[in-house]
């Protein structure tokens, strides 16, 4: 049996992502963006229920550093920080909480052997089972929520999504 999703309200009444007649194009996006927003917080919050119940504390930034390294190793400290998109001193930070946050490093760092100046970034074992970790307990809940909808709603959910995620990567890549 398909799950259907709640109708939707094109009156702009219970649903805030909806357009109101009355409303410009400008204002139907700026409140559709405001209801993408509390979905983040909302996957913000749901995250951090998981971290109570014990899985690995990962930021989002110590997240994607391990998975770079997870598709490219080893990598320098300066490919990382370029790729996560953070300052030096943010990227320091977030290799010394790699080394330290857990009883074995997650990441080993090593002087790269034709470059002195440059220190290579490599995953261990640790930081592969922390990377599977936190990645099976975030797909779970978006797993959940997409079972929620009913087949013609995720194809058209995701189709729009592949288009974000698209004019999200042509944004960062002029950048």
């Amino acid at each position: 049996m398909m799950k259907r999703s709640p109708p939707d309200d094109r009156g702009g009444g219970k649903n805030p992502a909806a357009p109101a007649k009355s409303r410009s194009r400008s204002e139907d996006i700026e409140r559709q963006a405001e209801e993408v927003f509390e979905l983040t917080k909302t996957s913000w919050a749901a995250r951090d229920h998981v971290r109570r119940k014990g899985q690995f504390d990962l930021s989002e930034s110590e997240f994607l550093t391990l998975d770079l390294l997870t598709r490219q190793q080893p990598m320098s400290v300066g490919e990382l920080l370029r790729a996560v998109g953070v300052l030096p001193a943010q990227m320091s930070r977030i290799l010394r909480s790699l080394e330290s946050k857990t009883a074995r490093p997650m990441i080993r760092c090593e002087i790269n052997a034709k470059d002195k100046r440059k220190v290579d970034v490599f995953i261990t074992e640790m930081g592969l089972k922390a990377h599977q970790t936190y990645r099976s307990a975030r797909l779970a809940m978006t797993i959940a929520a997409l079972d929620q909808l009913d087949d013609r709603d995720r194809q058209e959910f995701m189709r729009i999504l592949g288009q974000m995620r698209t004019m999200f990567a042509n944004s960062l890549s002029t950048k």
